[in-house]
């Protein structure tokens, strides 16, 4: 082998199979991101895992597609060979066989599907717009007086909306205002009521409602002609489209949304019997509430009456009758003439009280004299003077003299008798012959 020969095999690279279907793969996802394709299911088939296997087609080629079962779960329609779908995928690469494929994520019907981007396209934009925000939403009258249904007259919808309202408030108005709910005329038909309705003002509130369907059938319903005159609408505005799992533009921009016509027509009128039992409930507190204010009114008035009766004029004469004569006697008692009588009465008391009490005082006190009277004379040196004794006195110092030693210092001396008194003299040469002296 030559060197030229031999440098061209070192250059060749050599795949394994296995290592070109990876490189194949790799390739196909990183050039193709996640993508929307529409094509016909043909080969369908569902193993035991759960998993789907099909292929879809057009008039010149096929794709092998497979959906895992996590996926599989959520699909809304049974998918079956010759039905048309869109599906969202992931190109890849089986290896084992080295067969290109879609890894299927989402799929839906074709036409059903197209009709959803459509309606999501709008309503992102309504929403962006503000349409559908809470602060535009309008109550509900408590309880219409008239009502408006904007529906088709022969439908199964107006049937319901009419059994579920004479069933609870037959009081109510209905007025149909038929217009056709599907296909292309539907649209403006139910756009130009609506006008016409706020225009004219008598309803309270406005229904717009029809029975179940397909997306193509209650299409009319997402229509932006019909959300804009929604919110224009000056009356109130409730939805009821198709069933409970249905949502169309229409929901979003009313100011209430209700799950079937059956629930709307709850929704809009209350319930008579309900209303009877508030009303009686009412009845019943209205009389309990009567009653306590009769009850405080006749125990006002017998506190008033009694307070009249206190303060009634005769009985206010007859206190101040009552109240003149204890001032008249007051003023009795406390008049001049009277006080001075009563202090000279108190006066003549006294008086005599006095006159009494001094004389007895001076009757208890002559008999206490007399006594020590009749003490001091049986005592008395004048009884003995009286039987014809005497005393002698010192004449110049009055002393009694009572021995003889006393009259040694004097010559003078008084003798006293009962009936007066002798001077004496004493002769101290001559004691025995004392000589008297003249009285």
């Amino acid at each position: 082998m030559t060197d030229s020969n031999t440098a061209f095999v070192a250059e060749r690279q050599v795949f394994s199979p296995s290592a070109l279907v990876r490189e194949a793969r790799a390739l196909l996802e990183e050039n193709f991101p996640l993508l929307w394709i529409e094509g016909e299911i043909s080969n369908f088939s569902k193993p035991a895992s759960g998993h789907i296997y099909f292929s879809l087609k057009d008039a010149n080629a096929q794709i092998r597609c497979a959906m895992f079962k996590p996926k599989s779960t959520f699909l809304r329609f049974k998918p079956t060979d010759g039905l048309r779908v869109l599906a969202r995928a992931r190109v890849g690469l089986y290896e084992a066989r080295g067969e290109f494929q879609l890894i299927v994520e989402h799929m839906e019907e074709s036409g059903e599907g197209a009709l959803l981007r459509l309606l999501q396209e709008l309503k992102t934009r309504l929403a962006a717009e503000g349409l559908f925000d809470a602060a535009h939403k309008r109550p509900l009258p408590p309880a219409p007086r008239r009502i408006g249904v904007i529906t088709s007259p022969t439908g199964a919808a107006i049937r319901d909306v009419l059994s579920v309202i004479a069933r609870r408030y037959p009081l109510v108005e209905i007025d149909i205002l038929p217009v056709p709910v599907q296909g292309r005329e539907a649209a403006p038909a139910i756009v130009a009521m609506l006008t016409a309705a706020s225009i004219a003002q008598r309803h309270d509130v406005l229904l717009l409602t029809r029975g179940g369907g397909s997306l193509e059938d209650l299409w009319s319903f997402n229509d932006e002609a019909l959300a804009r005159a929604i919110r224009a609408s000056t009356i109130p505005v409730v939805s009821a489209i198709g069933h409970e799992i249905d949502f169309t533009i229409a929901d979003f921009v009313a100011d209430l949304r209700a799950a079937t016509p059956s629930a709307a027509a709850e929704l809009l009128v209350p319930d008579v019997l309900a209303i009877g039992n508030a009303l009686r409930h009412q009845a019943h507190r209205l009389d309990q509430a009567l009653r306590r204010r009769l009850l405080s009114a006749n125990q006002t008035l017998d506190h008033l009456v009694a307070r009249l009766r206190t303060q009634h004029p005769r009985l206010r004469l007859r206190l101040g009758r009552q109240r003149l004569d204890q001032l008249r006697a007051r003023l009795l008692r406390q008049r001049p003439s009277t006080a001075l009588q009563r202090r000279n009465d108190h006066l003549v008391r006294l008086r005599r009280h006095l006159t009494t009490c001094m004389t007895t005082s001076l009757r208890r006190r002559a008999g206490k004299v007399d006594e020590l009277s009749r003490a001091l004379n049986a005592m008395s040196p004048l009884a003995t003077l009286r039987r014809g004794y005497a005393i002698v006195l010192d004449a110049e110092s009055g002393v009694v003299v009572k021995s003889v030693a006393q009259a040694q210092t004097t010559t003078h001396f008084i003798a006293r008798l009962a009936d007066g008194d002798i001077a004496l003299l004493h002769d101290k040469e001559n004691r025995d012959a004392p000589k008297s002296a003249p009285s």
